[in-house]
């Protein structure tokens, strides 16, 4: 599977660290930045391109996934949640690693470096990589919701911003 990694200053040296990690299990890593330490780095492009990426490689046929993270990975999940196709989720635990996949059809996740240890962050790496999506009927239809909401701005037959279609 293609990995695509993106990550700020704080996530820098977990990054290198990751993909490695990545690599030997026989993943193909395409890191998105950044390249080298800057403590004033901006982690919006980076994300967004590893985002960019995963959206891109999958409407092509490529399994591919997206791994960003920064200090916290609160921004880093709404940079990446910027991209049209993205469903990313913060990871934190080894549930929500699980459930990104099995609920949300996550295909990406965000982990603050500076939030767990690098054995625990590449613990949930590997459990988010390695979990299928469910298929169940109504993780589908709310994952069908938001797409639709992201494609049009309105839900059919919902009521969305206190107007109903």
């Amino acid at each position: 599977m293609r990995i695509h990694l993106g990550t700020d200053h704080a996530g820098l040296e977990f990054n290198q660290t990751l993909a490695t990690h990545l690599t030997e299990a026989g993943h193909e890593v395409v890191d998105h930045g950044p390249t080298e330490y800057d403590a004033l780095d901006d982690y919006p492009s980076f994300c967004i391109n590893a985002a960019h990426a995963v959206v891109q490689d999958q409407s092509a046929g490529v399994q591919a996934l997206g791994v960003v993270f920064g200090g916290s990975g609160n921004g880093e999940q709404i940079a990446a949640n910027k991209v049209e196709g993205v469903r990313a989720a913060l990871v934190w635990n080894e549930s929500t690693a699980l459930l990104a996949r099995q609920h949300n059809d996550a295909n990406v996740i965000s982990i603050g470096a500076r939030q767990h240890t690098e054995d625990e962050a590449i613990r949930f790496v590997d459990l988010f990589i390695a979990e299928p999506f469910s298929g169940e009927e109504r993780h589908a239809r709310r994952i069908a919701q938001l797409a639709e909401y992201e494609q049009t701005g309105h839900i059919a037959g919902k009521q969305i911003d206190g107007s109903a279609e």
